[in-house]
């Protein structure tokens, strides 16, 4: 048997062994989550790039930060190019404002517009309601283990995301 299925002496696992199934249940949850951006982002003619670029706008918003095109860039680890490529499409649909505000008048924030907020909620409330009625199955108790299984997930493939960035070679320079 493998370690990382087999019985262990003392009948404890190692630390680096999870069990399996849950690991490829949060795989696939990932990648049907990605098919349902594609299909609804699809239908209305906004790459998945586009809806990251809005929930980072949206999440940055909500605790009251600024969101410039470099906060994009870092956050969906895009060229500048790319970068601009993206905020030019979303203010070309209609989803995103650029603002010059403040004494440094160069730098550009980047706001959501109601039509961006409309459409997301459009998008996105099928799968809302779908996994707000699979979630009444389950008691706050329930939810409350998930709600930490699911942090800590998150938090440990940031961890995994770091650590593999930090061994990562140096590109060559030009």
């Amino acid at each position: 048997m493998s370690e990382a299925s087999g019985p262990h002496p003392g009948g404890e696992r190692p630390e680096i062994a999870a069990p399996q199934d849950l690991v490829r249940l949060l795989q696939d949850f990932t990648l049907e989550a990605n098919h349902y951006v594609d299909a609804a982002g699809g239908r209305n003619d906004m790459h998945r790039t586009d809806l990251n670029a809005l929930a980072v706008i949206m999440r940055h918003s909500a605790a009251g930060r600024v969101v410039t095109p470099g906060v994009l860039r870092s956050e969906l680890r895009l060229s500048s190019p790319a970068t601009t490529a993206l905020v030019d499409r979303l203010h070309a649909s209609g989803h995103l404002t650029r603002d010059r505000l403040g004494t440094d008048r160069r730098q550009v924030q980047l706001h959501m517009t109601p039509k961006a907020y409309r459409d997301g909620s459009a998008l996105f409330m099928p799968l809302a309601l779908r996994m707000g009625k699979a979630m009444g199955a389950y008691s706050a108790e329930e939810l409350d283990v998930v709600r930490r299984f699911i942090t800590d997930m998150i938090q440990a493939t940031v961890a995994a995301r770091t650590e593999t960035a930090e061994k990562s070679p140096s590109p060559p320079s030009a």
